[in-house]
């Protein structure tokens, strides 16, 4: 029971990096696509009726932590406590970024906001990426499963590495150029004319950057994390997740050759998939390495709660993630289509007039 819901949070948290991937995407390219304030604000209606219901499924990841793994939940959220004050503030950032931007027509002010929703976007992407890489490379677990992490120590993963040391920003670095890449895609399909020309260029300049950061990656991960490879080895159906990674890269090439734009962007969201449970396959049993000796490490048996609760709770989630889909399809049927037109200016105009 514990590994069907280590495999849930699994699939949660890829969903939520897939759909709202693409959010933090466009706010990062704020300035890079759109060159002016109407296409920027062309760019966010893009963006405008979907952002905030895609973070739901940040928020059923760590309510089904919290239910399935309280242990873990515990550990992580005291030991992390900082870089998680800093991923809130930026939360907060780019949802003011983008409800305050249109309250006044003034250039000063689109700008600022618009400023900021590029800033906080991202850096979001960029400490998800060092959030994962620092579950991945471990943290100094003590015997009762506490620790403490500064900000950074001197760069060099170790028994007492900081939250940034050179493979943690390595992965933050990795996630903002994805993201980025997911972003230009998406942005590729939603629009027309120069915005989205330009869409397609920036995600053809962003692809030999997201190829060659992911090939050191994974490289810089076997070294920090032998463990990583001989999860492969000893079960050798998980090399279907690197398969997808290239394959999900070769699709954004490919069609993005012959300007297929939805099916690049399901590419990318292939790849982007495939990093994450890949991770999650080469970490399982094991849900927080300790760098101080595995005999510390947070798994799957000492860290699930109980198995009836897990049983039960099954049921209750399983119910309420069928309604959160079903609504997410209906928002998205509603909302498809390219974005084109003048917008009424407002907040709520946006997202009335977001899809013509």
């Amino acid at each position: 029971m514990g590994t069907i819901w280590f495999w849930l949070v699994a699939l949660i948290l890829a969903l939520y990096v897939v759909l709202d991937g693409f959010d933090l995407g466009v706010g990062a390219l704020h300035f890079l696509a759109g060159r002016t304030s109407q296409e920027r604000e062309l760019a966010l209606r893009t963006i405008a009726p979907v952002w905030d219901g895609n973070e739901v499924w940040l928020v059923a990841a760590g309510g089904t932590l919290y239910f399935a793994f309280p242990l873990l939940y515990a550990s992580a959220f005291s030991g992390f406590y900082l870089p998680l004050m800093i991923v809130l503030w930026l939360l907060i950032l780019r949802g003011i970024g983008i409800e305050l931007r249109s309250h006044f027509e003034l250039g000063i002010w689109r700008d600022f906001f618009d400023c900021i929703l590029s800033v906080g976007s991202g850096l979001l992407a960029f400490f998800f990426g060092v959030a994962l890489a620092n579950v991945i490379r471990g943290v100094p677990l003590q015997i009762d499963h506490s620790f403490f992490l500064p900000l950074w120590t001197n760069f060099h993963p170790g028994p007492q590495p900081g939250i940034l040391d050179w493979y943690t920003v390595l992965g933050g670095v990795l996630a903002l150029v994805a993201l980025a890449e997911h972003g230009a895609l998406y942005l590729a399909i939603k629009t027309e004319g120069v915005l989205q020309q330009r869409a397609r260029h920036i995600a053809k300049r962003l692809w030999p950057a997201l190829l060659a950061l992911t090939a050191v990656s994974l490289t810089a991960t076997i070294i920090i994390h032998p463990r990583s490879l001989a999860a492969y080895l000893r079960n050798p159906v998980g090399f279907f997740f690197p398969g997808a990674v290239l394959a999900g890269l070769g699709m954004m090439l490919a069609f993005r050759l012959r300007k297929q734009d939805e099916k690049a962007f399901a590419g990318s969201t292939v790849y982007l998939a495939a990093m994450l449970l890949g991770a999650a396959f080469a970490l399982c049993p094991t849900v927080m390495p300790s760098t101080l000796g595995s005999a510390r490490d947070l798994t799957i048996a000492n860290s699930e709660a109980a198995h009836y609760g897990l049983s039960v709770g099954l049921i209750w989630w399983g119910a309420g993630i069928a309604i959160a889909i079903a609504y997410f399809i209906l928002v998205y049927s509603m909302f498809r289509g390219r974005v084109r037109g003048v917008p009424h200016h407002g907040p709520r105009a946006i997202e009335e007039n977001g899809h013509r």
